[in-house]
C-alpha cells in the first residue's frame, strides 16, 4: 500500500488538532462508499470530512442525487448511476413504504439494485481504482466487497445502526413483533437478517461480478471481508452502550455529524418566524414518501391546532404542502437540522437513524412515527432513555394521537431534563475524531 509518513516538526513534540492524535499517521487515499437515503449519505460526508482533515485523500462514492451536497462539504465526488429519489417517490415503493414492510422493501430494493448492478460495478471501479482503502456503509456493502477482491484492497466496514450479532437486542431490522423472544433469539436475528438482505441481492451481485469485474461468484452465505479490518459503528455509546459479547474490533464510535456548511445561513423569513413566538415543534418525515401528502398535512396541522403549538415543517421527500398555512406554521423543503433542532420545542420525525440522532444531540424530546426498518427500534430506544413519548407508527397516526404525543413532549418536565442532559453528553463525544483515530491506527 503507498503511503506517506508524516512526522511532527522538530520542535513540537504533539499534535495539537483533535484528529492528529496518532504520532506516525498513515496518509491514504480513502474511497467512501454510501448510498441510500440522504439521512443515510450524510455521516459519511463528515467522516470524509474529518478523514480529510487528518490529512488523507477521499472521495465520496454515492448517487448522483449527492454531487453539489459533497461539494459543498469539500469532498471530492465519483457518481454511481441512478436517481435514488426518483426511486423512492415512485408509486410502487410509496405503496410498500406505507405498508412498513422491510421485507418487502428489501425485495423491491433488491429487483432494483439488480437492474443497475452492472452500472454499479462500472462506476465503482472506476472510482475506486487508485486508492489504498474503501470505507462503505450498509448501502453498496456487497459492491463494495467485490470491487475489494477485484482491485486487492482492504473494505472497512461501518454501519449507522447495530448489523453485528449479540444477545443483548434482536436485530434492529426485524418487525417489532420478533423482538421480544431475547436471549439466543436475538444473537440468531442479526445474522438472520443479514442473510435475508443478501440473498435478496445475491444474483445481482454475481451478474456484477461476473460481466463486468471477472469474479466468481460470492459464497453462497455471501462474502464478508477481512475479520482483521475493525468494524466501525457510528452511534453514540450514550444511546447504544457497547454489547459485552462485542469483541475489541468493533468500535462503538459516537455519531458522525454533518453540520451546515460555512457559506450556509438561514432565511431571514425564518428568523423573524422564530423570534415572532415561543420555540415551535419541527415535522419533517424525510425521505418518508407519501401517496397523500395533503392528507397527511392536515393531520398534522389538527394535531398543531389542538394544542396551540407553532411548528416548522419540512416538505423533503415526502412532500408535504399546504397552500394556505396558518401564521403559526412555517414551511420549507430542507434546512440543516443540526442548526434547526436545538431551535425546537420537540421534533416529530419518521425516526431514520441520522434525524434520530440530531434529534437527540439536540436536548429536545422526539416523538417517532416509525414507517419500517431500523424506525421502529429508534421509537422505543427513544423511549427506553426516556427522551420522548411512545412511537406512533405512520399508519396508525391520527390526530388525536399526535396531539397527545406533542402536549407529553412539551409539558412532561422530567422528559425535557433527561432530553437535556442527553443532548450534553451527545455533544460532548467525538464521534468523527474517535473513528478516524481507529481507521488511522489500524492501516
Amino acid at each position: 500500500m503507498p503511503v506517506q509518513r508524516v512526522y511532527p516538526p522538530a520542535d513540537d513534540t504533539t499534535y495539537t488538532d483533535e484528529f492528529h492524535r496518532v504520532k506516525d499517521i498513515v496518509h491514504m487515499q480513502i474511497a467512501i462508499m454510501a448510498l441510500g437515503s440522504r439521512g443515510d449519505v450524510q455521516p459519511y460526508i463528515a467522516l470524509g470530512q474529518g478523514l480529510t482533515k487528518a490529512g488523507h485523500t477521499v472521495r465520496l462514492v454515492t448517487h448522483e442525487n449527492y454531487a453539489t451536497l459533497a461539494a459543498a462539504h469539500g469532498l471530492d465526488y465519483r457518481p454511481m448511476r441512478g436517481d435514488v429519489q426518483a426511486f423512492a417517490e415512485s408509486d410502487e415503493m410509496l405503496a410498500l413504504l406505507e405498508k412498513g414492510n422491510f421485507f418487502a422493501i428489501n425485495a423491491r430494493t433488491a429487483q432494483a439494485a439488480h437492474g443497475a448492478a452492472l452500472e454499479w460495478a462500472e462506476d465503482g471501479l472506476a472510482a475506486c481504482r487508485g486508492v489504498d482503502l474503501i470505507i462503505v456503509g450498509l448501502g453498496g456493502l456487497h459492491n463494495a466487497l467485490a470491487l475489494g477482491e477485484k482491485l486487492g484492497l482492504p473494505v472497512m466496514q461501518t454501519f449507522l445502526v447495530p448489523f453485528d450479532s449479540t444477545r443483548s437486542f434482536p436485530s434492529v431490522l426485524l418487525p417489532a413483533s420478533l423482538r421480544r423472544f431475547g436471549g439466543t433469539f436475538n444473537f440468531l436475528s442479526h445474522g438472520l437478517t443479514r442473510q435475508m438482505m443478501w440473498q435478496g441481492f445475491r444474483a445481482a451481485d454475481k451478474a456484477a461480478r461476473q460481466e463486468v469485474l471477472g469474479l466468481p461468484p460470492a459464497p453462497f452465505w455471501g462474502a464478508h471481508g477481512s475479520s482483521a479490518l475493525p468494524t466501525l459503528y457510528g452511534f453514540s455509546p450514550s444511546v447504544i452502550p457497547k454489547p459485552a459479547d462485542w469483541g475489541t474490533n468493533l468500535h462503538v464510535t459516537g455519531y458522525w455529524f454533518l453540520d451546515a456548511g460555512e457559506d450556509w445561513s438561514p432565511p431571514p423569513a425564518l428568523l423573524d418566524f422564530l423570534d415572532a413566538g415561543p420555540a415551535p415543534i419541527y415535522v419533517g418525515f424525510g425521505s418518508m414518501g407519501s401517496r397523500k401528502p395533503k392528507e397527511t398535512t392536515e393531520l398534522v396541522l389538527g394535531a398543531l391546532r389542538r394544542t396551540g403549538q407553532r411548528a416548522v415543517l419540512l416538505s423533503g421527500w415526502g412532500g408535504l404542502h399546504q397552500a394556505d398555512l396558518p401564521p403559526s406554521v412555517y414551511m420549507a423543503d430542507s434546512l440543516p437540522h443540526a442548526w434547526l433542532f436545538p431551535r425546537m420545542a420537540a421534533v416529530v420525525h419518521h425516526g431514520g437513524a441520522g434525524t434520530t440522532a440530531a434529534g437527540l444531540r439536540a436536548g429536545v424530546p422526539s416523538i417517532i412515527t416509525p414507517f419500517f426498518a431500523d424506525q421502529p427500534f429508534w421509537g422505543q430506544r427513544v423511549v427506553d432513555l426516556g427522551v420522548g413519548p411512545q412511537p406512533i407508527p405512520r399508519k396508525v397516526m391520527t390526530v388525536e394521537r399526535l396531539a397527545a404525543a406533542l402536549e407529553q413532549a412539551v409539558s412532561d418536565t422530567s422528559m425535557r431534563e433527561r432530553a437535556a442532559a442527553l443532548g450534553a453528553k451527545i455533544r460532548a463525544e467525538d464521534g468523527i475524531g474517535a473513528a478516524v483515530q481507529v481507521i488511522s491506527q489500524a492501516l
